[in-house]
């Protein structure tokens, strides 16, 4: 096993596979009942699972048809829209570079393969968005919807997608950490123990009853033998709430913007607890009457534990516009502010 060392990049053996692939040390996820899971759910879940399938085509011969290789994983939601990782859609054209495909085609369970146009996309978050051309959408046995609850330590959770290339493959696990970073998003994504290799990229994370609660974005590489295949228990996946959020903001046809509070953030002991203290007050927070030095308590009666905390609650539970209560300690008493939040691409603090 090699040392760990912290890094992101485009899986490369073969080159018709797509993962994101890290490597960092994280706590041992914390284990639950196990919920039961309904034939039905499993059912569903292959049914709505699609590969991304690797552009193979000889453009010097286009009378020959290209192989049939899978690269990535991706899922039904409804309507035709499939959603998957936008680095398992990314090609390399020269002299642009790496380029979000605007078609791809899918493999379906039943062995249907279908084009689908780009929608939309978030670099953001590594997620894209594509949909069916209409004359094949009949074609898609089934749909699905994220899940209503959070994932939480400890949640049984399954992924169906194809590892290495082939399958469809079916993983359970458990959820572990939900607060994890790393350098290939800008915000926080879920740990789970749970087996993918690369090519589960794209691939929806169902709970018991078939949702989707995250999608699966990276694995832990702990070998730095770039020739072999990448495959571990530890897995991340981009929260679901933060997916679907991508998603209607491509639907809508509006750039997705997050939320800005406009403070600048240091720590500070309160005590013998550390808590984060405005360092500096930009607009919005500045005309709220929100002022350096103050401590921050809470946002909306949630307790701000740390900057992180505090950046994910805006970019999940806000949007631009919205008004938003900020509780504060100011020297010895507690005070109040009413912030109307702006919004800044991906700024959210």
């Amino acid at each position: 096993m090699s040392t760990h060392h912290l890094f992101a990049s485009h899986y490369q053996r073969p080159p018709v596979f797509c993962m994101w692939i890290a490597t960092m040390m994280l706590t041992l996820p914390l284990h639950a009942e196990p919920a039961p899971l309904s034939q039905d759910a499993l059912l569903r879940a292959r049914q709505v699972t699609v590969g991304i399938l690797a552009e193979t085509q000889d453009q010097r011969m286009p009378e020959k048809p290209g192989k049939v290789v899978i690269r990535g994983t991706g899922f039904h939601l409804r309507d035709g829209y499939i959603i998957t990782a936008r680095h398992a859609s990314e090609k390399h054209e020269l002299p642009t570079g790496v380029v979000v495909q605007k078609q791809i085609r899918v493999l379906t369970n039943d062995l249907h393969e279908l084009p689908a146009d780009l929608v939309g996309d978030s670099a953001f978050m590594d997620v894209v968005l594509y949909r069916v051309v209409e004359q094949h959408r009949s074609k898609l046995q089934a749909g699905t919807s994220f899940a209503s609850t959070e994932a939480s330590p400890g949640m049984e959770v399954f992924t169906v997608g194809y590892p290495l290339g082939w399958g469809p493959t079916m993983a359970f696990g458990k959820i572990g950490n939900t607060n994890t970073f790393l350098q290939t998003v800008d915000t926080r994504l879920i740990q789970v123990d749970l087996s993918t290799c690369s090519g589960n990229s794209g691939g929806g994370l169902f709970n018991a009853q078939g949702e989707i609660v995250a999608i699966v974005h990276a694995v832990i590489q702990t070998d730095q033998e770039e020739t072999q295949a990448h495959c571990s228990r530890l897995t991340f996946a981009i929260p679901g709430i933060l997916a679907e959020r991508i998603v209607n903001g491509a639907l809508s046809g509006r750039p997705l913007a997050f939320s800005r509070l406009g403070v600048h953030m240091t720590s500070i002991k309160d005590g013998t607890k550390l808590r984060v203290a405005v360092k500096d007050a930009a607009e919005p927070a500045k005309s709220a009457g929100i002022q350096k030095h103050d401590i921050l308590l809470a946002i909306e009666d949630t307790e701000i534990l740390d900057g992180a905390q505090l950046k994910n609650f805006l970019i999940e539970r806000t949007s631009p516009g919205q008004e938003v209560s900020v509780k504060v300690r100011r020297v010895d008493v507690d005070l109040t502010f009413h912030v109307v939040l702006g919004g800044e691409g991906s700024k959210s603090k």
